[in-house]
């Protein structure tokens, strides 16, 4: 309301400057708009004058709040370094030193505009100081309320002229520590810890202290000046603009949980441009404290990065400080942001999800029945990222560098090269509370609810032309394949891809122009060898590099994972016996698979999953509900169909089980008790396998593939004899029983891989002239049309 809206009280105009100059300034606005009002100054960093309490006297007393804001034009995009340039200009105005106050008051007086805070009667502000904290009115407590409303006020004012982008919290650990809610929860931790109540406040505020973001306009400016050259120069970006429009809407009721896939450093510095850009409210970012070092940590705090301890163990009181933050958080309408995965995807794929802060989410909304909020999973994907390398390398062994000054000035110089488009989806958001609801009560219902978030992330994540292009020369393995025989492999993935409806990037894969420029980028970036000494350039997966390639393919393995799996059904079906019921023995397939791979993926519900098997068999052979139920008819639709993705997309799953299984099988009937020292001789022995063909490539030798495929066996009671003694079978039969499984899957995969290596001949063998007629007489099964078709040229293809 305005204070022509509070008639009959005289009025208080309650100012914030920094300065002379913004007095002045203040003053004189005062005397034009609010002649006779009395002019009362709190300090710059929330300083409360005795002259302010003396002023909150009658009820229907109007408090006017007011400061100055040094505003200059948002920067135009006019380039990165014209953009960084405008960007710190602006922040230097608005975080001017005091004393440059005059002179930009003379050279820019039109910068300096008077911002007025919502007008609110004395009897309002008791009113609202009785509910929130359960005050006394006339207390020092309500004299510093009133000074955080007058700033509160002023910081919705100003945003009317910056935009909701510059939404900051003001003051919050002091917001969280005058209410009644912290002083219960005080008393409560001092009973459940035993300690002494003014120890467990002093320990809370010092929690609060520690990982509370203090934002400013300017310091946003500053951070997003120096930050920009780690996203600015190497990606064009790629964003769902209708997934955000709808984003914004909810926001106006509730709080909004960005939960995004995790795949860069970058990540939260690119989605928070994209969201500054498009005027939302800066999140908050919930990070871990190994990157608060300086400067990151001084300016990303003031910037919205909530920087949490890696490991807090028992610390109970540190939990009750970010249950109470996070709270508070939701309760005022500032949006959350944190990576779900807990870091950065090693393999290219998602990872488990770590509910540890959506716990405390859960238990901050069962503290305040009145909110709720808006879980919205992102998936943000590069083409490429130049930290891969450094990942891949953590793969085969080596040590991950610590953060610090020195790895970022490194990161900064590697991100000055252009190495594609990111692009930015949102999944559909939905609401925390009815979300629990679904999962129902019980120990995994949070599991359910995170997996419902990695689940839409796969979801909308797109397929982008790297992965595409690796997913083809590594299938090819070490051979070295042409121009149009990657195209060979590549058409019939985006053909399927595209009747799922899944968008595939097409001028980067149905023109020759457009993957030879893909190959070419992955060329530089080292991940590809171009041989053109011969009659035509042929491509291969450089030497050491397979790692690197199998994280851009990994992006698109989730399109691939039913078909994949229906495969292998399909095989097992056709060698079937004619009296099996031969449903029953693809489903019983298909539930085997599910069960080795559920710590490599994220499955539907059951009843979804059937559905979506039973939409792969329409692609695979739309004639199947006509045909008899005969294993023979199974096996010629297997040969048939236009691709078989299996031993691509799962094979490096496989190999790392059989690797962790054969370790296990050696010891015996001995558990294991150091899964550290057991992970180092799985890379050792995984070398070994690799270099006998024993596994079938190198990016099957990982660590964090073998780290999954020891918590398969963990889940299977393999690693150890279970303390209840109900496992049955000695360890050493039911270790040596999964490795016989596993290699079966692969055996299988072996097959379908000699299957697809036939259908191709045409094109991967003597030479692109091949005929189908001389493949048929090799033994190999015949392509299908189109295949030859391309093989043969161009036609009918845009190149």
């Amino acid at each position: 309301m305005t204070t022509d809206d509070l008639t009959g009280g005289r009025e208080v105009v309650v100012t914030q400057a920094r300065s002379h100059t913004e007095r002045g300034i203040l003053r004189r606005w005062a005397e034009e708009h609010h002649p006779g009002a009395r002019v009362v100054g709190i300090g710059p960093n929330g300083e409360v004058p005795s002259a302010l309490g003396e002023a909150l006297h009658g009820d229907d007393t109007v408090i006017v709040p007011a400061r100055v804001a040094w505003v200059t034009p948002e920067p135009e995009d006019s380039g990165a370094v014209g953009k960084l340039t405008g960007l710190a200009t602006s922040a230097v105005m608005r975080m001017a030193w005091s004393p440059l106050h005059p002179s930009m008051a003379r050279h820019r007086p039109d910068a300096a505009r008077v911002v007025v805070g919502e007008a609110a009667t004395v009897a309002d502000l008791v009113s609202r100081f009785v509910a929130q904290e359960s005050g006394r009115p006339g207390s020092n407590g309500f004299t510093r309320f009133v000074a955080r409303q007058a700033v509160l006020a002023c910081d919705r004012a100003e945003r009317r002229i910056l935009g909701d982008r510059y939404k900051v919290p003001r003051r919050m650990v002091e917001q969280i520590t005058s209410s009644s809610r912290f002083t219960a929860l005080v008393d409560r931790l001092a009973r459940q810890t035993g300690t002494p109540a003014a120890e467990v406040e002093q320990r809370l505020e010092s929690c609060l202290h520690e990982m509370a973001a203090v934002q400013s306009p300017p310091a946003i400016d500053v951070f997003r000046a120096m930050m920009g050259p780690m996203h600015s120069k190497a990606w064009d970006v790629q964003v769902d603009e209708s997934g955000l429009e709808r984003l914004r809407e909810l926001n106006k009721e509730h709080a909004l949980v960005f939960l995004p896939s995790h795949r860069s450093y970058a990540d939260p510095l690119l989605f928070a441009e994209v969201l500054h850009d498009r005027d939302f409210p800066r999140n908050h970012v919930l990070g871990g404290n190994n990157l608060s070092f300086w400067p990151m940590g001084a300016l990303g705090r003031r910037a919205g990065i909530v920087f949490i301890r890696r490991t807090f163990g028992g610390d109970t009181i540190y939990k009750a400080a970010i249950q109470e933050y996070l709270g508070h958080l939701l309760a005022k309408r500032f949006n959350l942001e944190w990576y779900i995965e807990g870091g950065r995807s090693r393999t290219g794929k998602l990872r488990k999800p770590r509910i540890g802060l959506l716990r405390y989410l859960v238990s901050a909304l069962e503290e305040r029945p009145e909110l709720d909020a808006i879980l919205v999973p992102v998936s943000i994907v590069y083409d490429q990222l130049h930290e891969v390398g450094a990942m891949a390398a953590e793969q085969r062994g080596a040590a991950k560098k610590a953060e610090g000054l020195g790895w970022l000035l490194g990161y900064f110089r590697d991100q000055r090269r252009h190495i594609g488009t990111a692009r930015v989806r949102f999944a559909e958001p939905f609401a925390l509370r009815q979300a629990l609801a679904d999962a129902g009560p019980g120990r995994a219902q949070l599991e359910k609810v995170a997996f419902r978030v990695c689940a839409g992330i796969n979801r909308v994540t797109p397929a982008t032309a790297t992965s595409l292009a690796t997913f083809a020369l590594l299938w090819a393995q070490d051979r070295a394949l042409t121009l149009q025989q990657v195209r060979e492999v590549v058409a019939p993935l985006a053909d399927y891809l595209e009747a799922r409806g899944i968008p595939v990037p097409i001028a980067e894969l149905r023109t020759r122009h457009g993957l030879r420029m893909t190959l070419d980028r992955l060329a530089e970036a080292g991940v590809v060898t171009i041989y053109d000494g011969g009659t035509e350039p042929v491509f291969a997966i450089s030497t050491g590099r397979h790692h690197v390639a199998a994280f851009y393919r990994n992006g698109a393995l989730h399109h691939l994972l039913n078909r994949a799996m229906l495969e292998i059904a399909l095989l097992r079906v056709g060698d079937a016996d004619p009296d099996e019921d031969i449903v029953e023995v693809a489903w019983r397939e298909l539930a085997r698979l599910r069960d080795l791979l559920k710590f490599e993926f994220f499955f539907s519900t059951r009843r979804e999953f059937r559905a979506e098997i039973i939409g792969e068999l329409d692609l695979v052979d739309p004639q199947w509900r006509t045909r008899v139920a005969d294993p023979a008819d199974v096996r010629g639709a297997l040969r048939q169909a236009p691709l078989l993705v299996a031993p691509g997309v799962l094979r490096s799953f496989f190999d790392a089980q059989l690797v962790v299984a054969d370790r296990l099988v050696a010891l015996g009937e001995e558990p294991m008790t150091d899964e550290k020292e057991f992970l180092e001789d799985c890379l050792g022995v995984g070398r070994q396998m690799l270099l006998q063909q024993r596994v079938d490539r190198a990016d099957s030798v990982s660590r964090e593939l073998y780290a999954t495929a020891v918590r398969q066996a963990d889940n299977r009671d393999l690693l150890r004899e279970p303390e209840s003694g109900a496992a049955g079978a000695p360890l050493a039969d039911r270790r040596a029983a999964w490795l016989t499984e596993v290699t079966a899957v692969i055996h299988d995969l072996g097959r379908l891989g000699e299957l697809q290596r036939a259908r191709l001949e045409v094109v991967l063998g003597s030479g692109e002239t091949t005929t189908v007629a001389a493949s048929a007489a090799a033994g190999a099964v015949v392509p299908p049309a189109g295949a030859q078709q391309r093989a043969e040229g161009d036609s009918g293809v845009a190149s």
